[in-house]
């Protein structure tokens, strides 16, 4: 299995409210590309000079240098299919989303194999319980008794579903779902890049096409604006001791 960071969003959100913020504690966060690999090239040379500390990392510029001219993350994902040819299981993970201290990779690994060797074109994602006023926020996924995802519901109010399992951007995909990137993006060309952008689009696309099944975990943290970046630093200075606060 490859492994996917899509890591080539500018984090407008986050250098909005960085560069609004009048208390100057995070003025360090500055041009500061978003957490962590498509990238752009903007943030290249940064993501490069990381990289130089692991010898299984390798780095894609989408070529790109604002907002205007991104890609979207499903053509990026593709991207990198086709650059590092690819023909492998692939773990797409959004590069702005971090989990709970309780969230096991093998745990995830181990319930897509199991769903691999019953049928070899399953895909897995991810679900947590969000509360009933946050489901306008987010993807709710509606699944069957044998967790078999139904459908994707995009942002709706809570009187629009009943489930309350959010998605976030970590999706194991079988090698045979890969070609379906193509299909996707021909489609959707002449659509607005919000409709491109979004990888969960794609896997909401992908549902009534390929068997997608979901792992449950305990929550997960989205650092896309200011807000969420202090939650998150501050959930993991309580739990994890050891860990440097990065706003020191």
């Amino acid at each position: 299995m490859k492994a996917v960071i899509l890591a080539a969003g500018y984090g407008t959100r986050l250098q909005r409210d960085v560069v609004a913020d009048s208390s100057g504690k995070f003025a360090h966060l500055v041009g500061t590309a978003k957490p962590l690999l498509p990238t752009n090239a903007l943030y290249h040379a940064a993501f490069e000079e990381w990289a130089a500390h692991f010898t299984n990392v390798k780095i894609l510029s989408d070529q790109t240098r604002n907002n205007d001219e991104r890609l979207g993350a499903v053509a990026c994902l593709q991207l990198a299919v086709k650059h590092f040819e690819i023909d492998d299981h692939v773990v797409v993970i959004g590069g702005d989303t971090l989990f709970k201290e309780d969230f096991s990779l093998g745990n995830v690994s181990e319930r897509f194999s199991d769903l691999q060797a019953k049928h070899e074109d399953s895909c897995l994602v991810l679900s947590y319980q969000c509360k009933d006023e946050e489901t306008h926020k987010y993807g709710i996924l509606e699944v069957d008794g044998d967790l078999c995802v139904l459908c994707m519901k995009e942002k709706p109010l809570p009187s629009e579903t009943k489930s309350r399992r959010a998605c976030p951007c970590f999706y194991m995909l079988s090698k045979k779902s890969l070609p379906l990137l193509d299909t996707f993006l021909e489609e959707k060309r002449e659509a607005p890049i919000e409709q491109r952008d979004a990888p969960g689009n794609f896997v909401s696309w992908l549902i009534p096409r390929k068997p997608v099944y979901v792992h449950q975990i305990s929550g997960r943290f989205d650092v896309g604006n200011l807000p969420s970046y202090i939650e998150c630093d501050l959930y993991f200075r309580e739990k994890l001791q050891d860990v440097k606060s990065y706003m020191v």
